[in-house]
């Protein structure tokens, strides 16, 4: 559907609030400031998995430990994104978006003077919270100053650049954790953090929804919380009672929806035929990438013994083709409207994390990795501006902000539950084929032992018998290669969303011949 033309507002009109017509004018800024903005989250979950293995032996850490550490940040940005982007439409986007860059910036200091592991963890969760006000600030700036037009192009510019900064993360954090410490992991953030701040207050246009009625729902946020913490404990620590009562928590929330005047997560926003099968789609796709991208240094590191900066440098060609193709991908929904790239990107996705699979113990990179790799980031290239342009445009703009924070933290829950869901898989897996490993390959008692006691560590555990460091390694490889079926199944369900659900609403804007 196309928009009426209308006299483009002038700068001070978008600053004071007097009109709803996206400006030009600070276009350029706009986009710089988001793209930084966003890319101290994205670079600080790519950073963080490169950085895993140094954080588990510097703080004697058991994969629990170490998952918590990424689940306390994936947890309070999935559970209050939603509540980030309800705030930034009724007290200014701008304004939001600028205390959650100077929450996260002050966690990301905080994380790096951890003494130990529990104030870690406490101190990632410090800075989900900022990631939840920042990250739906981003696109909904984007969609409160470009016009539907240059929408999708923008959006796209904007995941191509995040995906650039996202990918100087990973080698960056693998140099400073191989030739420095793993603390610097999280300073790097904190110029980053400084430089948008001044950017934000100097050239971003404040905006705001027009109905200013609403009110804050913060039954909602907690029962978010609350919920999500439940099932992600009851998965990570094998405590079913503890899920029970998450869930618990999750159908309280919906009952709470369906009845509050200012619901944190409107429900009417699922109508939508397109804006429900793109986040059903989400989740589906971003489990199934996050279970992998967890996962994948710790095999790099631990059992193909790459040095951190390696396996930091092995994710350059997945994230730097999807910079190159993303713009691209930005200008399909104007050609072939959004189901087409949506159907089959995930199809792609899927062939990748199959062609990871094949993968075991050594063997070049060149043909092992890279070429999963690269089919894995052109099914992620062709999936993401798509899909991120169906759900801002499946709403109109006074719920843009929530629209945003909807997707991110269906995104932010897929990553949450992935963690803790793989790991509980991959877990159980490892132990039944260390069984076998350890058995078939004759280990010593003592070293049996030895290795018994470190369990817990899965590829992280220590061992001086060649035999019982072939056993822990082909455990995990095989457990690994678990995961990455299932994901692959993930990724076709992604598809059949796309393929069922998208498209009733989602119109190319002009044909391209």
């Amino acid at each position: 559907m196309g928009t009426i033309a209308r006299p483009p507002c002038d700068e001070a009109a978008i600053r004071s609030n007097r009109c709803s017509q996206p400006a030009a004018v600070n276009g350029p800024w706009v986009l710089g400031a988001t793209i930084l903005g966003s890319s101290m989250a994205f670079i600080d979950g790519t950073v963080v998995n490169v950085a895993l293995p140094a954080l588990q032996s510097a703080l004697h850490a058991t994969l629990a430990d170490v998952q918590w550490v990424v689940e306390s940040y994936a947890l309070f940005l999935a559970a209050l994104l939603l509540i980030g982007g309800v705030l930034g439409d009724l007290y200014g986007r701008r304004k939001v978006f600028a205390v959650g860059v100077a929450l996260f910036t002050a966690a990301s200091t905080m994380c790096g003077c951890s003494p130990g592991i529990r104030w870690l963890i406490v101190a990632r969760g410090l800075e989900g919270i900022g990631g939840a006000l920042l990250v739906p600030g981003s696109l909904a700036l984007i969609s409160a100053n470009f016009s539907e037009d240059d929408r999708g192009r923008a959006i796209g510019t904007w995941s191509g650049f995040t995906s650039i900064t996202a990918a100087v993360g990973p080698v960056l954090g693998g140099w400073f954790t191989q030739h420095g410490s793993w603390r610097w992991v999280f300073f790097i953030n904190v110029p980053v953090g400084l430089a948008v701040l001044l950017l934000t207050v100097w050239k971003v246009p404040e905006s705001s929804a027009a109905d200013q009625r609403r009110r804050f729902d913060w039954a909602g946020g907690l029962l978010a919380v609350l919920g999500l913490a439940g099932i992600v404990f009851a998965l990570i620590n094998s405590k079913p009672t503890i899920g029970l009562a998450g869930a618990l928590f999750l159908i309280g929330l919906l009952y709470w929806e369906t009845r509050s005047s200012s619901p944190m997560l409107p429900l009417s926003l699922f109508r939508s035929r397109s804006f429900s099968g793109a986040n059903l789609l989400t989740l589906f796709l971003y489990f199934a990438l996050s279970g992998m991208l967890f996962f994948f240094p710790l095999d790099l590191i631990q059992v193909q013994g790459y040095t951190p900066t390696r396996a930091g440098a092995a994710l350059l060609p997945f994230i730097l083709l999807m910079f190159l193709l993303s713009r691209w991908s930005g200008g399909l929904i104007d050609r072939y409207g959004a189901r087409a790239p949506l159907v089959i990107g995930p199809l792609i996705v899927a062939a990748g994390f199959v062609l990871f699979a094949r993968s075991g113990i050594g063997g070049s990179y060149w043909t092992i990795f890279l070429p999963a790799l690269v089919v894995l980031g052109l099914g992620m290239a062709m999936s993401v501006a798509p899909l991120t342009t169906t759900v801002m445009n499946s709403v109109d703009q006074n719920h843009a902000g929530t629209a945003s924070g909807v997707n991110n933290a269906v995104s932010r829950i897929a990553a949450l539950l992935a963690v803790a869901a793989f790991g509980a898989l991959l877990t159980d897996v490892f132990q039944t084929a260390l069984d076998r490993k350890l058995n078939y390959l004759g280990v010593s008692p003592a070293e049996r032992a030895h290795v018994e006691a470190q369990r817990s560590k899965l590829a992280g555990a220590e061992a001086d018998d060649p035999l019982a460091r072939q056993a822990i390694n082909e455990a995990f490889v095989s457990s690994y290669r678990v995961v990455l079926w299932v994901a692959a199944g993930l990724a076709l369900a992604s598809s059949m969303s796309a393929a069922f659900l998208i498209g009733a609403e989602t119109k190319p804007a002009r044909r391209v011949r």
